[in-house]
């Protein structure tokens, strides 16, 4: 379960860092491509995790063996992978791309309230999100009556919490430091 989460994290990370430069779909097809190395060459994964072979040696044969195929963004990536010792990963990241991406700029976010919500709102609240995000929208609403009130939106690993539950405990911590401060 943890390393599902981290794996999303880096996806996202670095779907975030390279589709400026090179677009979603180049991404998508990048971490395919990866998908297909490791599987028909099973020691390059072991390679790349070796903990006796230099980073250095890891990032040059990289650069050899797949800088005509993968955009300088990727490889970039998969460096930092490497540096951080998180190469293990790379299959599952590469994975989390490709399912939650190959749809192109389209995004999943759900729209949480504690009630149902009138459709011209709920179309508002869709477009200010696909603005903020920079890309299309898949919307889906969830009832919360945890919320008290208001409403949460979740976007991949980010969440805009505007329920009343939230503001409550954001006031409850003020006063508690404020308790302490005296």
């Amino acid at each position: 379960m943890k390393n599902r989460l981290v794996s999303k994290r880096y996806a996202e990370a670095y779907v975030a860092f390279a589709s400026p430069k090179v677009g979603v779909s180049r991404c998508v097809e990048d971490m395919k491509d990866i998908r297909t190395v490791l599987r028909q060459n099973p020691d390059f994964l072991h390679f790349l995790r070796a903990p006796e072979v230099s980073k250095d040696e890891k990032a040059g044969l990289l650069d050899r063996v797949l800088g005509e195929v993968l955009v300088d963004e990727t490889r970039t990536f998969i460096k930092y992978l490497i540096e951080k010792s998180r190469v293990s990963l790379l299959s599952s990241v590469a994975e989390y791309v490709r399912v939650a991406y190959s749809h192109g700029d389209v995004v999943d976010v759900v729209l949480r309230t504690t009630f149902p919500m009138e459709l011209e709102i709920i179309e508002r609240i869709k477009s200010q999100v696909e603005v903020f995000a920079s890309k299309k929208v898949n919307l889906y609403l969830e009832l919360d009556p945890d919320l008290l009130g208001g409403a949460q939106i979740v976007i991949g690993n980010t969440i805009i919490d505007g329920s009343v539950r939230n503001r409550l405990m954001q006031l409850k911590k003020q006063m508690l430091l404020a308790k302490v401060g005296s």
